[in-house]
């Protein structure tokens, strides 16, 4: 398959129609819990970095900072989230995630997972693992066409995990 002149483009296809075939998937199975993408990408990455002052969410997310106040509002009004004075530069504003943020998050969580089950149903875990490697690999590719600047939307696990980008290997 690699030999096909098309593969890079088809590649480039499948990368993109699974993820927005994933998301429109995953938000009509978060629908009923009355949370939207935008707000639950948030609050799932305020919950990994609690405490992250509200400019660097919305550097970190790649989110304006009046878009990120906006969702942060409609989190805090929903009390998902509250926001704290710095204690060293009272300006700068820290965003944290409640009690109640912690307990929905857990709901979320038991939703993915019995999302993720379906969209691997029939799938075998040694395809996945390298299907998971080989999608790991290009991040770190494209990380490394970036000069090294990490991407906003890099996620903390990864970080621990980058390597050298790999050569691809040729058919025997």
């Amino acid at each position: 398959m690699v030999d096909r002149p098309d593969w890079d483009l088809r590649l480039g296809y499948l990368i993109h129609d699974v993820s927005r075939l994933r998301r429109m998937m995953f938000d009509r199975a978060l629908a009923p819990l009355g949370i939207t993408r935008s707000q639950w990408w948030v609050l799932a990455f305020i919950s990994r970095k609690d405490g992250l002052p509200q400019t660097q969410l919305a550097n970190e997310l790649d989110v304006g900072k009046v878009g990120v106040g906006a969702l942060i509002d409609r989190l805090e009004s929903s009390g998902f989230v509250l926001r704290q004075a710095d204690p060293v530069d009272r300006r700068v504003k820290r965003v944290f995630v409640t009690k109640q943020a912690r307990g929905f998050l857990e709901k979320l969580r038991k939703e993915t997972d019995k999302f993720n089950a379906q969209l691997t149903q029939g799938i075998d875990r040694k395809a996945l693992e390298a299907a998971s490697d080989a999608l790991l690999a290009m991040k770190h590719n494209l990380l490394a066409m970036s000069d090294g600047n990490a991407l906003p939307s890099e996620s903390e696990e990864d970080v621990g995990k980058k390597s050298k980008p790999r050569k691809s290997r040729k058919a025997a």
